[in-house]
C-alpha cells in the first residue's frame, strides 16, 4: 500500500508484457484542458468508445485507444488503477459518464476506485461517484485460475472450488 492506494502488478499473458514500448504508452491527462486537447484530435468513432484507463504511481490518469492493453497504457508498471471509461460531452465540458475496472491484465479490486476518484478530481474531470460497472477479479486457491465473480457467487468456474471474499489476484501485490 502507498499513500495513494493499493499498487496493482501486472498478472495478464507475456506475450502481452512484450508489446511494451514507450511511445505505445497511454496518454497522461493531468486536466480537462489536457483530454479536450488531446480529445479534439481522435476520430469521432473513437470518442463514441470506452477508453481503456490506468492510474499511474504517481495518481496520473492515462488514456488509450479501447483496444490498447492495459499494460502497454502503463508502460509495463504497477498502476493504482484500469478499466474502461467512457466520456461525453455536457455544456461544453467532457465528462466521465460509465467508468469500470474491467482489466484482465491487471485485475484490479473494486476497492481501488478511491485513487480513480482522486485522479479525475486533480484533472478536474466530472466522473459517477463509484464505478458504474464493478467487476470482482478472484484467483481460486485450489487450480490458481483467474475467475471474474458473477451475481456473487464465489465457486470457481474451472474446478468448482470456493473463492476467497477478499481480493487475491497478486498475492505480492503491495
Amino acid at each position: 500500500m502507498n499513500l495513494l492506494g493499493w499498487s496493482y502488478r501486472y498478472v495478464g499473458p507475456s506475450d502481452l508484457r512484450a508489446l511494451v514500448r514507450p511511445e505505445a504508452e497511454g496518454r497522461s491527462i493531468q486536466s480537462a484542458a489536457h483530454f479536450k486537447d488531446w480529445a479534439s484530435g481522435l476520430a469521432a468513432v473513437e470518442l463514441a468508445e470506452p477508453f481503456t484507463f490506468v492510474i499511474d504511481p504517481a495518481g496520473v490518469l492515462r488514456l488509450a485507444p479501447r483496444r490498447s492493453e492495459h499494460v502497454v497504457c502503463a508502460g509495463g508498471g504497477p498502476v493504482l488503477g484500469a478499466g474502461e471509461m467512457t466520456f461525453h460531452e455536457e455544456s461544453g465540458q467532457w465528462v466521465v459518464s460509465e467508468v469500470s475496472n474491467q482489466s484482465t491484465g491487471y485485475c484490479p479490486d473494486i476497492s481501488s476506485w478511491p485513487a480513480v476518484a482522486k485522479a479525475l478530481d486533480a484533472a478536474r474531470i466530472e466522473h459517477p461517484s463509484g464505478f458504474t460497472h464493478e467487476v470482482i477479479f478472484r484467483r481460486c486457491p485450489a487450480c490458481g485460475q483467474l475467475n471474474i465473480v458473477r451475481e456473487e457467487d464465489f465457486i470457481c468456474v474451472f474446478c468448482d472450488e470456493a473463492l476467497p471474499t477478499e481480493w487475491n489476484v497478486d498475492s505480492s501485490g503491495s
